[in-house]
């Protein structure tokens, strides 16, 4: 495990100590378009990777999400870790930004999208696409029974401007939700995103099944879980055959 993921587990158990909520704030602490302020740090650690053997990736990604009235405002910062054929290399990845309407929000059956924005920030040529890029994010997030939940979230990008020697974009991102509550403050959860490359016909098929635990410490709700992913399905040397992902998530509960 890389030097990032053993970090973020370590976080991921110093939560462990807190009271377990109920299953109204388990269900909203997964919801991606709850009207809360949250910080999120999650970890893709790839130890396996389709024609690459002996090489391993991930990602660290730093993420805020933010209400404004209806519109609310998730920005990711990821700071990749990518083979070579030698020393991997780490840095700064592309800064990215999206802004949701929310065409619906109950307690139910949350629905939004919006317009997505991603900046040419990475520190090395290896860990970004040199382009700015624009597109769409549509997200919906549905409580089946007061135990399950299930939406996703559907992301499209294409390069518009940026360096003229770097490569097109044109990338669908599509994240099924599956969330099972089990008690206690535990869930069982499904979150793994399939990255579709459109420019170079080049995808990854992965499924996730994981587990997490929401916690309360004053107003702050903290969800860890860690989910390990296998690819079902792929097309393309480098894609991630078998990943962890980890994550702590934290919102911020307004005082009344």
């Amino acid at each position: 495990m890389s030097n990032r993921a053993a970090l973020t587990a370590l976080i991921l158990l110093a939560a462990a100590p807190l009271a377990a909520q109920s299953a109204e704030e388990v269900k909203q602490a997964n919801n991606p378009l709850a009207t809360i302020t949250s910080v999120n740090i999650h970890e893709y650690y790839v130890s396996t990777l389709y024609a690459a053997p002996d090489q391993t990736a991930g990602t660290l990604n730093l993420r805020v999400a933010r209400p404004f009235g209806r519109v609310l405002v998730r920005a990711s910062l990821p700071m990749p870790t990518v083979p070579t054929g030698g020393d991997p290399e780490s840095g700064v990845g592309d800064f990215n930004i999206f802004g949701t309407y929310l065409l619906k929000s109950t307690s139910e059956l949350s629905v939004g999208i919006g317009p997505q924005l991603v900046a040419p920030t990475a520190s090395n040529d290896a860990l970004g696409a040199g382009k700015w890029q624009g597109g769409l994010a549509f997200v919906v997030f549905h409580t089946i029974t007061p135990q399950v939940q299930l939406g996703g979230l559907v992301t499209w990008q294409a390069s518009f401007a940026g360096d003229e020697d770097r490569a097109e974009t044109n990338i669908l991102a599509v994240q099924p939700f599956l969330m099972m509550q089990v008690g206690g403050g535990w869930y069982l959860r499904s979150t793994a995103i399939m990255p579709f490359d459109l420019e170079n016909e080049v995808f990854s098929v992965p499924l996730g099944m994981g587990a997490g635990k929401v916690l309360k410490a004053g107003r702050t709700i903290f969800n860890a879980f860690v989910e390990p992913q296998f690819t079902v399905l792929h097309d393309g040397a480098g894609q991630p055959a078998f990943q962890t992902f980890l994550g702590l998530n934290m919102q911020f509960v307004p005082k009344r």
